[in-house]
């Protein structure tokens, strides 16, 4: 039994990393890039309080933290057709990450911009520079070093959070396991399995985030960004 469930393991390993190299980690990093914008903008329009896109932001922000990442995926693959909507299962799946990690990482962004010293952008104006400049070159680096870690720990938990896909026919890692367990009958050492591959991916970006934070210390230091 033991020999059998080893050799399960053994040959079932490449069929399960193979699909998290050619689409859990495409997913994550598509979704996270697109996110990331979305966050951005959706944290500047906050941060400006510009009216009417303010509440906009708000509204989008309150709707997607306040529902499950699963019912979103749900209403975009499967909803969106009953309105002539159609999309392929990956297209779906960058989508409604997209807009979930947009929602969530706008309010670090935004949370960020609001810690640097309102000091900052009073000197960048009596510097004479724009909004636009002032937020490019002194308030944004600031706002990087406090949100890199929050942000980071947001890009650990979509790399997870991308096993949600398989509910919409996404072949990523855990799909991959989904069908090899039910072909061998082996779900609790498959399920293991995965998840030990999951952690090593999640690992692997901890590894990054510690890096990231040093380099962003040495850059910045403790003081501000130059105007």
């Amino acid at each position: 039994m033991t020999e059998r469930i080893v050799s399960i393991l053994i040959s079932s390993f490449w069929q399960i990393l193979l699909p998290g190299l050619v689409t859990t980690i495409p997913l994550t990093v598509i979704s996270f890039a697109i996110g990331l914008v979305i966050a951005l903008f959706t944290a500047i329009v906050q941060a400006a309080d510009i009216k009417g896109l303010k509440q906009a932001a708000r509204f989008y922000v309150w709707v997607i933290r306040g529902t499950p990442l699963l019912v979103q995926l749900y209403i975009i693959f499967y909803g969106l057709p009953g309105f002539g909507v159609l999309l392929d299962a990956f297209p779906a799946a960058v989508i409604a990450f997209s807009i979930n990690v947009g929602a969530y990482t706008s309010e670090t962004i935004r949370a960020a911009i609001l810690s640097v010293p309102k000091g900052q952008m009073e000197a960048g104006y009596c510097a004479g520079l724009s909004y636009g400049q002032i937020m490019r070159r002194i308030i944004l680096p600031q706002a990087l070093k406090v949100a890199f870690p929050t942000l980071f720990n947001s890009l650990i938990g979509l790399t997870k959070d991308t096993s949600l896909a398989a509910n919409i026919t996404v072949l990523e890692m855990f799909m991959a396991t989904q069908r090899i367990a039910a072909r061998t009958y082996e779900p609790f050492a498959l399920y293991c399995e995965v998840g030990v591959i999951y952690l090593l991916m999640c690992t692997v970006l901890t590894k990054l985030q510690k890096y990231g934070e040093r380099k962003l210390n040495k850059s910045y230091g403790a003081g501000t960004a130059e105007v």
